[in-house]
This record gives structure tokens, sequence and C-alpha cells, in this order.
């Protein structure tokens, strides 16, 4: 072997170990294996009885690992192997030669474990087109129809498989019944089953506990490990982004992403991808690629990273919202549209400086509109910018009186026709936590004639990002708003825009705006799963959402509610303030339930310990060019860092002698020679720094400091 030969199989050598095979075991690892041929394989790989599970086939860095797979296949049919590893070091390629025509990039090699278990089940394997699905789970024919096509992608060699279905269609049903039918043709052992939140663990766990008794599943919270005796794990990208490299790539089988936004195949992709497993993406999103006209800029990046993740152009199977409410299978609903005289206000509406509570601002806020006034008395405002920087309490309590007229007295429509929305569940869907507070107490006075007593709440409301003064049950309210008569209006910021799923909802109330159009359906889709008595639902929209979105789909209109008249203005310039608001997964993700579905509130340092290695992940995801052997390395960096996280506050250089993991690997003469030398480890170090600490050095920010890189 020549030096860079070598160096290769030292490196295969660490990666081998750091899954668990013991390298100097002959009964597990055995090198240059004679063959029948005269040829020898590099390695050969062995379960514990002593037979032979794959061939490692072993190229010098030059060398691309892919142009062996004719030899490595040639030495796995002597040894009556199913699998090659093909690496230099630097890459992996994984090959299951007599299904698949290539080999695919894996991140490293697969645990002993993992080895076995992928070949115990290719003794009983057979084609998923071969075996029927379980109608009692997904019986409506588009389900059926979708399982089908995904198991006819399988038989193709398919990997990556997307659908779209709209909600409340039955996705997890879906979902359940193709894992089932690909566990009954031993094509899997193992699921991750991957959720946006917390409490959409637990609605997932409940119909996957119900749907598949025969195949254990649990919910892995953040700091647990992955239980190995389950068939299912369902969990957050935020639960198991400090734990994932732990496992071999072949700990899972199957992985379903079910409606976790652009983050998860955007800047947390690096995690889904660390797993050879299939994928397949659910959505109730309409996934098709841009058009002419781009539209909301974060809805056409959502759409581009999910059809580029799952390498499509198209979803492998669709079933619409229009699809559903025609078939029946989804509520049809109309549409109550009224605006305030303010919202209704073309190019915006006037402010002037005295109606401003500028005692009540905040620094920042108080000196960005001291700016934007300048000399000038007055502004104009985009209605759009409402209850972000300031209120009009006069606007939230014409809401809701007319909200409660259309309640009691119905509407009547262009025809002449009345029409009346049905009495029930309600969601309201405000800007801010002081939005939706103000909204719950105006809701819950304008109905207190319906309420048994007066310590009733007819109305609540619930956020998203939990503070040190919110209340710590608010999935407590969620699932009394679901189980219990009152409250029957719940206001909500972000917690009920996704995923939440109560057929009792017969009326939405938009009292926030967005531009997104991918959020505007996911929203409207809190409405459409049918109930018994429930013929129709009600969207009432006082801020103008379903004109911008185009929803034709109205049976009536509300007039414009009452507000003192102001004459219109020309604007002269618009006061945006935060008009995009796509949810952003991990600003809420950070929650941990017990089995009670409470809150717990991590000790400090184990809080610190997961957002650090939380913030590490998400810049090791954003490196590129990185070698395996530097990945290693910085793999274990990251460990330190978790457990270090009480006391730590900057990375040195020096911290490559003092942890003593890397002893054994060469200390700080080690780390300079896998990362090129001191200044290329100072700038990785500066970068690193500045993600977890907020400069390089690791200490605070102070005025007038120049940026990290020039300091």
């Amino acid at each position: 072997m020549n030096d860079n030969e070598a160096r290769a199989r030292i490196l295969i050598n660490t990666q081998l170990t750091d899954q668990g095979w013991n390298i100097h075991d002959a009964n597990a690892v055995r090198y240059e294996v004679a063959l029948a041929d005269g040829g020898f394989a590099d390695y050969v790989l062995y379960d514990r009885r002593g037979r032979p599970l794959a061939v490692i086939e072993a190229k010098r860095f030059s060398i691309d690992p892919r142009f062996a797979a004719a030899q490595a296949r040639r030495y796995a049919q002597q040894l009556g192997v199913a699998y090659v590893f093909l690496a230099n070091g630097r890459e992996t390629q994984f090959w299951e030669w007599q299904a698949e025509a290539h080999p695919r990039p894996v991140k490293t090699f697969f645990k002993q474990d993992d080895l076995e278990r992928r070949a115990a089940t290719l003794q009983l394997r057979r084609n998923p087109q071969d075996v029927p699905t379980d109608t009692r789970i997904a019986g409506r024919y588009y389900q059926i129809a979708c399982i089908d096509a995904l198991c006819r992608e399988i038989g193709l060699g398919r990997r990556k498989l997307l659908v779209e279905m709209a909600t409340g269609t039955g996705k997890t049903r879906t979902a359940a019944a193709f894992i089932k039918r690909l566990f009954e043709a031993h094509c899997i052992t193992r699921v991750l089953f991957l959720v946006d939140r917390n409490p959409l663990a637990i609605q997932t766990i409940d119909a996957l506990t119900e749907h598949l008794p025969d195949y254990p599943a649990y919910v892995q919270r953040s700091g647990q490990r992955f239980q190995d005796e389950k068939n299912i794990t369902v969990t957050t990208l935020q639960s198991m982004v400090n734990i994932y490299r732990d496992y071999s790539p072949g700990y899972f089988d199957l992985i379903i992403s079910d409606e976790c936004h652009r983050s998860i195949y955007g800047k947390w992709s690096g995690v889904l991808k660390y797993f050879d497993g299939i994928q397949l993406g659910l959505t109730a999103t309409p996934c098709v690629a841009p058009a002419a006209d781009p539209g909301d800029d974060e809805d056409q990046l959502f759409v581009r990273d999910t059809l580029r993740f799952f390498e499509v152009d198209q979803p492998t199977y669709s079933y619409t919202l229009k699809q559903a409410i025609a078939d029946g299978h989804l509520a049809p609903y109309q549409i109550y549209r009224a605006k305030t005289v303010l919202t209704a206000a073309e190019g915006g509406f006037p402010v002037k400086r005295d109606e401003l509570d500028w005692h009540g601002m905040d620094a920042d806020t108080r000196a960005e509109l001291e700016l934007l006034f300048g000399t000038e008395d007055t502004i104009v405002v985009d209605p759009s910018a409402l209850e972000r920087r300031f209120t009009i309490p006069e606007r939230n309590r014409a809401i809701v009186r007319e909200f409660r007229q259309v309640y009691d007295n119905g509407y009547m429509d262009g025809a002449g026709v009345l029409r009346k929305p049905l009495l029930g569940k309600t969601i309201v869907f405000a800007v801010t936590k002081r939005h939706a507070a103000t909204l719950a107490e105006m809701f819950d006075h304008a109905f207190a004639d319906l309420k048994p007593d007066p310590a009733t709440r007819y109305a609540d409301y619930v956020v998203s990002d939990l503070g040190p003064d919110d209340e710590a049950d608010a999935y407590t309210k969620i699932r009394r708003f679901k189980k219990d008569k009152f409250p029957q209006i719940l206001v909500s910021v972000n917690m009920l825009d996704t995923g939440f799923d109560c057929p009792e909802i017969v009326n939405l109330v938009f009292a926030r705006f967005t531009r997104s159009s991918i959020l505007y359906q996911q929203m409207r889709g809190r409405g459409t799963r049918k109930l018994p008595g429930k013929p129709i639902f009600t969207l009432f929209d006082f801020v103008g959402v379903t004109d911008l979105h185009g929803d034709a789909d109205t049976w009536g209109e509300g007039g414009v509610v009452t507000e003192p008249a102001r004459k219109r203005y020309q604007p002269r310039r618009l006061l945006g303030l935060d008009i995009h608001d796509q949810i952003d997964p991990a600003s809420r993700g950070w929650m941990t339930l017990d089995e009670d579905g409470k809150l717990v509130i991590p000790g400090a340092v184990e809080a610190r310990a997961a957002e650090l290695g939380a913030q590490f992940e998400a810049w090791l995801l954003r490196q590129t060019g990185l070698d395996a052997e530097q990945e290693r390395w910085l793999a274990l960096l990251g460990n330190q860092i978790r457990a270090n996280a009480d006391s730590l506050d900057a990375l040195q250089p020096e911290h490559f002698a003092c942890f003593h993991v890397f002893e054994q690997l060469g200390g700080l003469p080690g780390a300079l020679r896998i990362f090129g030398g001191p200044a290329p480890l100072d700038a990785l170090l500066a970068g690193l720094n500045a993600a977890l600490f907020g400069t390089d050095d690791g200490s605070p920010p102070r005025p007038g400091d120049a940026p990290a890189a020039n300091r």
C-alpha cells in the first residue's frame, strides 16, 4: 500500500471503531480475506455468529470509491454477502448489489446490529406491491391509491417519496397502513416518524398505537435515547438533534416527515440525510414547482427545498382540498368578509403622533417610530402592521361586536338568502401574545350571557412562545378546548395554525394577516374535518386574507364594520412592520412534555447543553467541504461542548489538548494536521464561537467592537 491508501485504511479503521466494531477481533472484522479467484477482499464484516455480512473495498483518497463497485461485487458474490461498502476514508458508499443498480452515499459504516437486522429481513423480503393494504386502517379509494403508488415507486428502486394530502383526509392513517404494508413485506424493521411539535407527537402516537398494535411505538423526548426494542420512534427534530450521531446510518429503514415545514428541508436537512432509510414526506400544502408569479418568498423556498430534498418535480401522489370536498370527505366552507374602515383603506391609513401610546413602547420601537415620523405629525401605515408595533382598541372591539352579531343573527348573502354560522367551537387567529390576550378578554365579555358563571372562561388564549410570565399549561388549555364545553373560543398565536385536529371546529376567525399562501391554507384546514351535524364551517375574514389568496368559495359577504370615518390620505410612505409571518418551528420546539402532556422545565445545565448542542448541530450542517475525518473530529467536539456546557464560554485550539477524548487522536497536533494548520483551525473555531457564543472569542459583543473576523 502507498501512503495515501495506508492513511485511508487508518481512517476506515477509526470509523469502524466509532460504530462499535472491534477491529482486533477476527470474529467480527477480517482483513485481506483470500478468495477463490485469487483476489483478496480488503475487509469482511461478520455477524455475532461468525457469518459474513458485508465486504468493504478500500481505495486511496484520490480514487472515487464507486469505481471499485464491479470488483467489490465480485468479492461479495464469492462470499455470499448481500452488502458492499466502498470507502476511501473520506466518503463511503453503501450497496445492496442484488437489488440496486448503483451504490448510494452514506455518512459512515453501519453498526453490527443494524447490518444483522437488515440481513435478516432479506430472507423474508417480498415486493410490497404483492402485499395488500389493510383497508380497516385506510380504506378510502385515494388512500389505497396513494399507498399503491408509494409501493410501486419502492419496487422501482426509488427511495424518496412525497405525498400531498389535504388536511383532514387521513394522512396519519394512510401512513400507518403504508408502514404496516412494508412491515408485512419485510422491507423494514424500524421507522422514524418525525413531527413538528410535541403535541403532534402525542397525537401521532395515539393514532399509531390504535392502528398498529402489533408494532410498538413510543415518543422519544429530548435527552432520551432511542428504544431499540420498539419498532416506531415518534419524535421532533429538536428532541433527536443531540443524539442522532450516537447511532449508525442504518438504524432506521423508513423515515416519515409529517408537516415539518421548510426548516427540515433547509438547515436541518443534514439530520434527515444522516439516516439511510426510505424517505417519505407528508404535507397538506400544495407542493408544485413555482409558477411565473413567485408570490410569497418563503412559500417558494418551501416548495423549492421540499422538491429538491425529495428529488422530484411534483409529489409522488396528490389529493387536494378541492377533491376532498367534492368527494364528501371534508366539510365545505363559507366566507364572511368584513373589514374595519381603517383596515379597508386603500394604500394605508394615517396615524397621528398623538394617537400612539409612546409610554407603552420599548426603546427600540420608540426609536424606530421617531425616525419614521421625523418632523411630521402623521405617517401612513400599512394595515398589515396592526397589532405588531401598536394597536387600535376600537378595531378589536368592532371585530368582536361584528362576530357576535353574525353569530346570533346570521347575514344576508348577495342572493338575499339569510345564512348563519354554526354555533360551536371557534378558533381565532391573532398576531401577538398581547393581541391574543386582548381578544380573548373581549370575546369573553361579549359572550358573558352564555357562560354558566362569571368565573368560567368562554374565551381563552394560547401562544407558542411561552415566557416566564406565561402559564405552563398551554396544552392543558388545548385539551380542555377539545374535550370540555368551555372554552368555546380559543385565541391562538402559532399554536393551532398547523396540525391541530379538532373536528368540532365550526368557525375560524382571521384577525391576523399573512401573505403566505402555505400558512393560510394550513390555518383554513383547521375547520375542514367533518363531524355529524357539521355540514359546513364558516371562515370570518376581518383582515382581507381571503382576497389576497384568491379564495372565492364564498356564499355571502358581510358589510363594512363601523368605525369613525376618517379622511382618506394619499400615502407618502408605508410603515410595514413584520409583515411576513411564516412559522419557525425552532421558536416553539424546545418544550418538553411529561407523560401527562405537561410542560417540564429542564434544569439550567440540561437546558444550556441542549441549546448549545442544537446551535452546534445547526452550525455543523452549514459547513461544506468537510471530509469524513474532519466531521468525526467536529462531532467529538460537539459532544464535549454539551458535556461542558455549564462552564464553557469559548472554544480555543488548546481544547483539543485538554479534552481527553482527543488524546488518542493526537491532541492539538492532530487537529492542526486534520484541519490544515493554525490559520484554518483558528478560522473554523472563530465561526463556531460566533455561532455558539456570539463572538469569535466567546465574549459578549461590546459597543464599538469590530466584527469578530477583524479583531
